[in-house]
């Protein structure tokens, strides 16, 4: 469980630094190919000290109560490899990361830090969109015998791809706060309308009919 006063006060910093911008009229494109009405670009904030400080103590607080002892803290490529860091150095353990994809160089290595099988991990994200990624990363460790206990993730779009995703994965998910949050401190700040939130809780029960239908401009 995340303490509630941790996840509001996680989506308030990340409004206060422009991580967040709300768009519907002009959607975002992911990689996927999806078309988003908002967009959290997390890795502001590694720029600011308070609010990467409050994440670090949000995942140690998640851990806590959680029950997770780790033996590894493992970073995605690229924006979960900071935060993983200054996890990892809070908690005294050793840190990995995973690519996307293995070199094509080297000794095409795909988990970069000595990682050791049997080994029990926790992953760090900043973000969970549709859990791709995570499952990439969650795979490259089992492959080399790790055993994922966790993904932990600052911010989650809550989509119910990615909910079936880490359910196929057999990891638990474990974020720092989501889009309800955002939603919700927006919304008092005045910063979006209802007719806003309408159109952004509209994309998230379907985002691939959102998407084909702002593709035919409808």
């Amino acid at each position: 469980m995340i303490d509630t006063s941790v996840a509001r006060r996680l989506a308030e910093d990340l409004l206060t630094i422009g991580a967040v911008t709300f768009r519907p009229e002009k959607p975002f494109t992911w990689a996927s190919g999806l078309q988003s009405p908002v967009y959290c670009d997390n890795r502001l904030t590694i720029s600011y000290p308070d609010v990467r400080n409050r994440i670090r103590e949000g995942f140690i607080d998640a851990l806590e109560r959680s029950g997770i002892d780790p033996d590894l803290i493992v970073g995605t490529a690229t924006a979960g490899i900071p935060h993983a860091a200054w996890l990892a150095d809070s908690l005294e353990l050793p840190m990995a990361y995973v690519r996307a994809r293995p070199k094509e160089h080297g000794k095409a290595s795909q988990v970069e830090g000595l990682v050791v099988s049997g080994a029990h991990a926790v992953v760090i994200e900043d973000l969970i969109s549709t859990g791709r990624s995570s499952g990439i990363t969650v795979e490259a460790l089992r492959y080399e015998g790790v055993i994922v206990d966790a993904v932990m993730a600052i911010f989650s779009y809550e989509m119910d791809e990615s909910i079936e995703a880490f359910r196929q994965l057999g990891v638990s998910l474990i974020t720092l706060t989501n889009l309800d949050e955002l939603f919700a401190a927006a919304r008092e700040r005045g910063w979006v309308s209802d007719e806003m939130v309408g159109s952004l809780q509209e994309w998230l029960r379907d985002p691939v009919g959102w998407s084909r239908s702002r593709e035919r401009g409808t």
